[in-house]
């Protein structure tokens, strides 16, 4: 196994440093250095061809990004070549080795230590890095950086996160797809973890928090989703705005910013809602071009169809990102295109300069603590 690194930029910057303020908010009072984002070139299902494109574009938005490209450099190479701006600021390191998209978290896990994905988590940990974002295999993207980045002390399950196009702007649902169930402490940790993502992306000093259920009554809903609704709603002090139950058909609605649900009912409502965008998106395709009169209308109405369209884009809201770990990993969608994972980079570049995990932990520590305190009067 053949393991180099190829110096396309001139040295390696080093990454954001914050003060050790308890807000951790507050950067040293010196210029701060660039971000670097280690990117797992050849993940998804188009590799560099996506990835490398995909950086181009997140570094048109954001100029001072750093970038570290882990792959094949017979691939990447010529694909970097087609984008000067971005060779300048980068560097390839090579390895043979990928994840495949079908390979089993274990399989992963037992041969894949010198694959792109690894090496570029392992960059996150190392410190030479300040986010990792792949495209590959979610449950070997998972399972790696459980193990590389490691939880956040008092967490025992990660949780993916996802942004959801609202009527208003945007929310964040969580978990979507890293476990199946959830204690009422962990669905607690959740409310946290994705305030703070919402803190990062959105600005919202108190963002809104609800629980997913089948109702708003308190008697509904198991009991898992009882106790966290009490916890929440009873403990003072906490950085989130708790408003209670959500159901459903109120998460587009934008009631609230965050939307905490277990994995498995998660991961459904996330699967529903994109299948859902993609058949009325059909339906009107087929409506605005069954007659010559629907064709002139869809024409003359193209503008507000333009905006309906980049408004229900995946691609724009593209990126899943795994909290309650000790640094930032974005997973991108293997299918997307460019546009899509410049979406994810956009997302690990928001959250990496806000310093999101090291406020995450200050919140986890601050509510474990009043839990324990509880439990123990």
């Amino acid at each position: 196994m053949q393991l180099k690194l190829d110096n396309v930029a001139a040295g390696r910057q080093p990454i954001h440093v914050l003060s050790a303020s308890a807000n951790n908010n507050q950067r040293l009072n010196y210029m701060p250095s660039p971000l670097m984002i280690a990117l797992d070139a050849m993940g998804g299902d188009h590799g560099p061809d996506v990835t490398v494109a995909g950086a181009a574009l997140s570094l048109t938005r954001h100029p001072d990004l750093r970038f570290k490209l882990f792959g094949d450099r017979d691939r990447i190479a010529p694909v970097l070549a087609r984008h000067e701006a971005l060779q300048r600021n980068s560097e390839i390191i090579h390895t043979d080795a990928a994840i495949g998209m079908d390979e089993k978290p274990s399989q992963a896990l037992r041969q894949g230590r010198t694959s792109s994905m690894w090496l570029a988590i392992q960059s996150v940990a190392a410190g030479e890095s300040d986010v990792v974002v792949s495209a590959g295999n979610t449950g070997a993207l998972m399972a790696m950086s459980k193990i590389v980045l490691r939880p956040i002390a008092d967490i025992e399950r990660p949780a993916i996160a996802a942004i959801w196009p609202t009527v208003r702007s945007e929310c964040i649902v969580l978990d979507v797809g890293a476990n199946i169930g959830a204690s009422a402490s962990q669905l607690c940790d959740f409310a946290l973890m994705g305030a703070a993502m919402a803190r990062a992306l959105f600005h919202i000093e108190r963002p809104s928090v609800g629980l997913l259920n089948v109702g708003a009554e308190e008697i509904k809903g198991n009991e898992e989703v009882k106790q966290a609704h009490q916890l929440l709603r009873d403990m003072e002090g906490l950085p989130i705005d708790y408003r209670g139950f959500v159901e459903g058909d109120e998460i587009g609605q934008g009631r609230v910013d965050v939307v905490v649900v277990e994995g498995f009912a998660g991961n459904i409502a996330l699967k529903t809602a994109e299948g859902t965008a993609r058949q009325i998106g059909q339906y009107l395709q087929d409506a605005m071009t069954r007659s010559y009169l629907s064709r002139i209308g869809a024409f003359l109405a193209q503008g507000g169809f333009r905006i309906l369209k980049n408004k229900m884009d995946p691609r724009r809201v593209n990126g899943g990102t795994f909290l309650g770990l000790n640094g930032l990993a974005v997973k991108s969608h293997g299918g997307t295109d460019a546009l899509g994972f410049a979406s994810a980079v956009d997302i690990g570049q928001d959250m990496a300069e806000s310093g999101l995990v090291g406020r995450l932990r200050d919140d986890l520590n601050d509510f474990h603590g009043r839990l324990a305190k509880r439990l123990a009067s």
